[in-house]
């Protein structure tokens, strides 16, 4: 098995005047449901200028617990909360590529 990690990202839009709405969600989330889950590494939430949008940035084991965190009942009660303010794109892949000054 690699220890490379398996990236997971997400493109959150929102409506305007909804950002803040949004982070508080994914920070709850990501506090009382994903730190928990097996095969998780590290989320950083970032946050659009504009207020239009937050990127999750994820890093997990495997494909594998990426399914189980979209499985776990605790994260699905977040997603009909999410989807009602903000629209979601996914993006499933790992780094080719990482340079740093």
């Amino acid at each position: 098995m690699s220890n490379e990690p398996v990236i997971l990202i997400n493109l959150l839009k929102v409506e305007p005047g909804k950002q803040e709405a949004l982070l508080a969600l994914l920070k709850q989330s990501t506090d009382t449901v994903i730190r928990t889950l097996k095969g998780w590494k590290t989320t950083r939430l970032i946050a659009a200028k504009d207020g239009a949008g937050v990127v999750i940035y994820s890093e997990w084991e495997s494909p594998a617990a990426i399914e189980a965190m979209r499985n776990d009942p605790r994260m699905k009660a977040y997603f009909p909360k999410i989807a009602a303010i903000a629209s979601l794109d996914s993006v499933l892949g790992s780094a080719v590529l990482s340079e740093t000054v």
